[in-house]
Parts: C-alpha cells; structure tokens; sequence
C-alpha cells in the first residue's frame, strides 16, 4: 500500500500543478516532498476531515489549533515556502475534475465519519448587525479578553499591542541593536510628539489597550489623558497601573466605546491599532465622531493597518477566513488612500502620512519570539489552541509585512480652526527632534 504522505504529496501536487514546497510527514511515520525542505506533520486524520469538509484556509486553521497539523521546526521557513509560492506565482485554480479528485482521495485517508467539531477558540454565532455597538464588543473581548498574563508573556513590561518605532535609540542602521522596550517607548513619544502634547492638554485615546500611551503621555507630556476600551480585561489592569504610577488624578481609563465619549473637546485624539475593527460601512461615522469630539485646532493621530492593493469588492475589506475566526472578528482593512478620504470627508485635513511598514515585521519577529520562549507559561495562561493561534497569527503577519502585502500608517490629521489656521509648524517633520520632557 502506498504511504500516507506520497498519497498527500500527490493530491497537493495534483491541486497547485508544482511541485510540492515543504516535506510531508503523516501519522504513519511516512515523509514525502524535498528532503531539505520544512517538515510540515499532520498528525492524525481528522486534520484531513478537516479539510474534507472546509476546504482551503479555515479547515488548515482549524486542524493547526486543534494541534493536528503542526510544524516541528521552523515555522517561518514553513510559512515562507508556502506563503512564497502563493503569493509570488499563485497557481491557477484547480479544474472541477481535479478537485472531485482530491475529495475522493482525502476521504479515503480521511475516513468516512462527521467533521470534527471547530476548536473552542474559535468565534461563532455572531448575533447582530455587523458593526453595531454590541457586535462590536463582543468581537473586541474575543481578541483582547484573552488573559493580562498571557498578553505580558508575548508583549513584555510595555504592554503596547502595536508596532514599536525601531533605530530611534540605535540608529537606522542597526535597527534591531534596540531592544523591544525601548522601541516602544520610542513610538509612544512620537506619538506624544506628533499631537503636539503640553502640559494641560487633554487627550482621548480610543482602544487604549492597558494604558501605556495615556500614562506616557501624562507622564512625559503633563497631558490630562482619558483612555477607553471595550475590554474588561485591559481597563481593569490599566487602572491598576494608573494607580501604581501615582497618576490617577491625570488619567482616567474607561470601559467605553468611542461613540458613547461625551465629554469633549478634547485637544488631541490618538487611535492606535483600534481603527481596523471599525469596518469600511462604518468608518465615516467613526472619522465624523472623532471630528466632532476634537477641538478646533486639535490633532488626530491614527495608526491604522492598511492593506495592498486596493480591492475590487466592498467584502475584499474583510480579513482572510483564519483571522477573522480566530483573531479579530469582523475586522477589516482598507488602502491607506480609502482611509485618508474618509478622514478628509469627515472635516479633517490630512497633514502627515508616515508608513511604518517594517517596524511592524521587526515588532512581531520580536513578540513571537516572546511566546516561543515562554511557551509553557503561556499555554497555562490562554491554553494550547490559544497560543497555537497567536504563534501562526504573528508569525504570518511578520512575513505579510516584510513582503508588503500589508503595511501600517501613522497619520496625523488636523480640525483646522475658523480660518484655516492649523497649528502646525511650517516643518511639520520637525516633532521628531522636539526635546522631551523626562
């Protein structure tokens, strides 16, 4: 009888029309594919049910949390074979005939039984309207109410769940002689610098995660900061460490969302990282409310995820199917041009768009590495399925931005006061060499 894995190799070769990129190796011990190739281990059948009844994408994800396809070595050599061959070269679609082919094949590897149920991480039955208040709350907590310990594991002491600004302490040519904190709290005083913050300003950060740009900015800055959150989790250790800096009187963490904030004007807003669950329906109501919620003469600082190209179809926003039912639900990204028009329609003037492209391949080649070396403890704190998807989640990401299949932008954006007068300097770029207030 022909091994497993020469039955595998050549259903996968039969379905891409080349050759196969990375060594097969089945739960019969049995390996096929280039000998110096990444071993990719599919551990037991219902990895292959999996796929018999999902095809594609979700039925691998599924089979990877589930830890039934599992890479032994390294992951990013995996991920860089199979990522480059699609991503480069995409073959063509397989015909009917070749797909009724490989159904049959796999079902007979995979024996005849129901498909396995989907692993307990991941999101189902969401109720609602996509994007409504509570649709969105639920989406949030899914992602962010994981554990404070888990998400220390992976982020370290900063605890900032966004791209770090990399060669601002070791210079541009050796960006990664920077360690994780300090590149972080590089990017959180650029953020700082950008707004313009001065003692007495007060500043709203929408997704403040658990408040290290808001204690930064008070702390650093002198700002008077309100942060909000959707997330328990993140508001109830952002408080503590409000309390423990002594900056209680300064900052304020809430859990809110943005479009339930009624106190403005504030003089200066940041949303880092929160804009992408916002959704391309909805985001000119977000830039609307953020608009209104600025004071004249104040600055928006959004960085947001932005994806290349620009697609064809309103749901080519959407996230590949593994992020949205494992990571963040109902999110979306957009071209960065898609977001500087909705800011524009929404009143502001857009003054400054800064990619930050490879920062972010550096920042999650870093946290991955975190959750690698405190494997263990992490699987204690969110549970194996959990940490599998953080492990393929961040590690995908990093190859996505180091090959420019996505990117991330800061952009500063302003609420010109009567006459037009914004505020900014004639040499706008000039924040970065602003002095710092330590």
């Amino acid at each position: 009888m022909t091994a497993v894995a020469d039955r595998l190799a050549r259903l996968s070769e039969n379905l891409i029309d080349s050759p196969l990129p990375v060594r097969l190796r089945a739960w019969d011990g049995s390996e096929a594919g280039p000998e110096t190739g990444p071993i990719v281990e599919i551990r037991n059948r219902r990895a292959l049910r999996r796929l018999l009844y999902r095809p594609g994408e979700l039925g691998l994800a599924r089979a990877w949390v589930a830890g039934e396809l599992t890479v032994p070595g390294d992951l990013y050599a995996a991920l860089e074979q199979v990522a480059g061959h699609l991503w480069e070269d995409p073959p063509p679609p397989p015909s009917r005939l070749a797909r009724l082919a490989a159904a049959r094949e796999l079902l007979a590897l995979a024996g005849a039984a129901p498909p396995p149920p989907p692993p307990a991480e991941e999101t189902r039955r969401r109720g609602g309207r996509r994007h409504a208040l509570h649709r969105d709350r639920q989406a949030v907590r899914h992602h962010y109410d994981v554990g404070n310990d888990f998400y220390a594991l992976v982020l370290g002491p900063s605890m900032v769940y966004s791209c770090a600004y990399w060669g601002a302490s070791a210079g541009e040519s050796d960006p990664a002689a920077t360690t994780l904190e300090e590149a972080q709290d590089a990017k959180l005083e650029l953020i700082c610098r950008k707004l313009g913050l001065r003692p007495g300003m007060r500043l709203l950060d929408v997704g403040c995660g658990w408040g290290s740009l808001v204690l930064h900015a008070a702390r650093h800055h002198g700002a008077t900061a309100v942060g909000v959150t959707l997330s328990e989790e993140q508001a109830r250790l952002g408080v503590a460490r409000v309390a423990a800096a002594g900056l209680a009187d300064q900052v304020e963490i809430r859990v809110q969302d943005y479009r339930e904030v009624e106190d403005g004007p504030y003089d200066a807003i940041s949303s880092v990282g929160m804009a992408e669950h916002v959704g391309d329906a909805t985001y000119l109501a977000y830039a609307e409310r953020l608009h209104t919620l600025l004071a004249p003469g104040g600055r928006l600082l959004n960085h947001q995820i932005a994806r290349r190209p620009a697609p064809r179809r309103e749901d080519e926003y959407r996230l590949n199917p593994f992020i949205d039912s494992y990571v963040f639900p109902d999110g979306e990204l957009a071209p960065v041009g898609r977001t500087v028009t909705q800011l524009e329609r929404a009143g502001f003037e857009v003054r400054d768009v800064e990619s930050l492209r490879e920062h972010y391949a550096l920042t999650l080649r870093q946290w991955v590495r975190n959750l690698e070396e405190n494997w263990e403890e992490a699987v204690v704190a969110a549970g194996p399925g959990r940490a599998r998807v953080w492990r393929l989640y961040m590690a995908a990401s990093a190859l996505a931005f180091e090959r420019a299949r996505i990117g991330v932008n800061q952009i500063v954006a302003v609420r010109p006061e009567p006459g037009g007068r914004s505020g900014l300097p004639l040499r706008a770029r000039r924040w970065t060499a602003e002095p710092r207030d330590r």
